[in-house]
């Protein structure tokens, strides 16, 4: 499991990052969905986290605080919302995925002003869990590229299983389509099943 919080500083007042570190991982400890990993059981929307930051590490490991946190929040408490509140059709799905941006970026920037942040601070941290301005903004670029790279590594296999192959390789070109071209280069180098590789092909050839 990553370690964020420094242990060079036991003893010491922690800093507004290891504050909001925790706060934030507090909450993801809380979501009812347990996974196993390695023989632990661990809060899922914890690990994805984890996931979310070691990707980052791998994309930017000299990332600023502030993306760090972005990343570590982009689905906080997500669980709490789930994908039926909403209309189980196109628009309810972008209703729900547009609520979720604004709530977890709200809660994620009262978490930095609780850790001592500046108002301008946690407003960054929350425009980026927003995705604003995503081709402009290089943070907010990298946040999408960590998403599209976990659910690639985390979450493909078993969404393939649930889903027709049209579908499937019509969601694989929209996430190429949001990545840059770093964030293409990883993506190519997951470990995959030789059904997925082929899907990830598939869906490339009319890119």
């Amino acid at each position: 499991m990553l370690t964020l919080v420094s242990k060079s500083n036991v003893g010491m007042s922690p800093s507004e990052y290891e504050k909001a570190i925790r706060s934030i991982d507090d909450a993801h400890a809380q979501d009812p969905k347990i996974v196993r990993l390695d023989g632990e059981d661990i809060a899922y929307e914890l690990h994805y986290s984890n996931k979310m930051s070691g990707y980052l590490d791998k994309c930017n490991p000299t990332a600023s605080e502030i993306l760090r946190l972005a990343i570590r929040a982009q689905h906080l408490r997500r669980w709490e919302i789930p994908r039926n509140a909403y209309a189980m059709n196109k628009t309810g799905y972008h209703l729900w995925r547009t609520y979720l941006k604004k709530r977890q970026g709200e809660m994620a920037a009262q978490i930095c002003l609780d850790s001592g942040y500046s108002s301008e601070d946690a407003s960054r941290v929350a425009g980026l869990i927003r995705k604003e301005n995503l081709k402009q903004d290089a943070d907010a670029q990298t946040l999408e590229d960590v998403a599209c790279l976990v659910f690639l590594d985390d979450q493909f296999e078993a969404f393939k299983q649930e889903h027709d192959e049209a579908k499937i390789v019509n969601i694989l070109r929209k996430t190429w389509g949001k990545m840059s071209d770093k964030g293409h280069e990883m993506a190519l180098s997951i470990p995959m099943s030789d059904r997925a590789r082929e899907l990830v092909v598939r869906a490339l050839d009319d890119v």
